[in-house]
């Protein structure tokens, strides 16, 4: 069961990895006006419907494949949605820790 487990989270991660992860970028972008709620998903999808200026709109670069990278993306952007709304309404979140 846990080889099993184990093969399924790297196979997720190996897919993160070739995609690019729109998330990731899109949140280290911080670029000001660029879109913050599901901002990984959005470039995605801006990109599969051929967007010309992602660089000026998000930020950040599309992924590689975004087709591949939607469904991580989306996952994670539903996880960090509640702190996404929390920066759009303004509210200061201090978060410390890591691994």
């Amino acid at each position: 069961m846990w080889a099993a487990m184990s093969k399924a989270l790297l196979g997720v991660l190996m897919l993160l990895h070739i995609g690019g992860c729109a998330s990731v970028r899109t949140l280290d972008a911080a670029k000001p006006g660029a879109p913050v709620v599901y901002s990984g998903t959005r470039l995605d999808w801006y990109a599969l419907q051929g967007g010309c200026c992602a660089q000026d709109r998000f930020g950040a670069q599309p992924p590689r494949y975004p087709g591949l990278d939607l469904p991580a993306s989306a996952l994670l952007d539903t996880l960090l949605l509640p702190l996404s709304v929390l920066t759009v309404l303004g509210v200061g979140v201090q978060a410390n820790g890591g691994l």
